[in-house]
């Protein structure tokens, strides 16, 4: 079953992840890619702004990244991807500790998943080795998304520093 997860209440849920961290994103982007990768999940998680606002990534064949533009939210992402899966929607878990978007994914047919449920989930996932080493390489084409988000990341703060 996919899921749609609301990527900045699940690092507030995390006990060892902060949303005051500049790497937060990338820290629940990595663990994501490879639970879901080991796990055999598809997922899309979607993030408030950030330094990526507006791009979309794919991590892997398991994992696509929003980071979302303001005035829109990760919230409003969330809806509106509810509404495109249309009829598909009862296959797919939403993640989300939002009253709105939990009421969104329920009368779409979702499965609803509080942000801290997942994130104790994903703790014994880790806690039991099932998170680890990822279960493949990755190809070329991944290796190089990951370097110009990494680079991105590195203009971004070079930027920042003068």
């Amino acid at each position: 079953m996919p899921y749609l997860i609301d990527g900045h209440n699940l690092i507030a849920a995390l006990p060892d992840l902060s949303l005051r961290d500049p790497d937060d994103e990338q820290a629940l982007i990595i663990r994501l890619q490879v639970y879901c990768s080991q796990q055999r999940h598809k997922a899309i998680v979607f993030f408030d702004q950030g330094r990526f606002a507006d791009q979309v990534f794919r991590s892997g064949a398991w994992l696509r990244v929003h980071f979302v533009r303001p005035p829109r939210t990760a919230d409003d992402a969330m809806r509106s991807e509810l509404a495109r899966i249309g009829r598909e929607a009862p296959n797919w878990t939403v993640i989300s500790s939002d009253r709105e978007v939990q009421a969104a994914a329920r009368e779409a047919g979702a499965k609803v998943v509080r942000s801290g449920v997942f994130a104790r989930q994903l703790g014994r996932a880790a806690n039991t080795g099932e998170i680890g080493k990822p279960d493949r390489t990755l190809n070329p084409g991944e290796i190089e998304e990951w370097l110009a988000l990494f680079r991105s990341e590195a203009d971004e703060r070079d930027k920042g520093e003068h």
